[in-house]
């Protein structure tokens, strides 16, 4: 893959997840129920961010749950070798029925990750409503999901490929576009 470009350097993505922040609670009317769901793998460190920013803002400390989708995945065959997945763990230690959860991952592409989330989420109770925030989100849906907190909408062709970096798994903050 070739490098094309970097979308987002490391300040960026930190204004991108406090306006996240600021959104979520204004639409919520403050943090009252509410629980972040990152999904594995960057989706997590992406929630405890928004935790830290929302604690900042509000002085409250939200939930965080920890969700791995893989199983519930359409497309297991596509994404894993000899039809192998590799299963990590899930961690939500908080009650979701009656909650409002938002769910957090760092690129929104197909739609497919979110709706296999959703599903998983469900089997682990029933909140009152969920959420999505991503810090990208790329186009190209083929199921109808639309995020409701965005960081950068980022239009790319099917031959580009986004590629999020952030320091907690690949020790820098980076979003590029590279071209396949």
């Amino acid at each position: 893959m070739k490098k094309k470009t970097v979308v987002l350097d490391a300040p960026a993505i930190n204004r991108a997840l406090t306006r996240m922040a600021h959104e979520i609670l204004e639409r919520n009317k403050g943090a009252d129920d509410l629980i972040l769901v990152g999904i594995k793998t960057r989706g997590v460190p992406l929630a405890k961010r928004l935790q830290e920013k929302i604690k900042q803002i509000e002085n409250i400390t939200v939930p965080i749950g920890e969700l791995d989708i893989t199983l519930y995945r359409d497309d297991l065959e596509k994404v894993t070798e000899n039809n192998d997945p590799e299963v990590k763990s899930s961690s939500i230690d908080e009650e979701i029925t009656g909650k409002l959860v938002v769910l957090v991952d760092d690129v929104l592409f197909t739609g497919r990750t979110v709706r296999a989330a959703m599903d998983a989420v469900i089997d682990i109770g029933r909140p009152s409503q969920i959420q999505l925030g991503v810090l990208i989100d790329r186009g190209h849906r083929e199921l109808p999901i639309r995020a409701d907190y965005v960081g950068k909408n980022i239009p790319t062709s099917e031959k580009e490929v986004i590629v999020v970096r952030l320091n907690e798994v690949d020790k820098n903050d980076q979003v590029s576009i590279f071209e396949k």
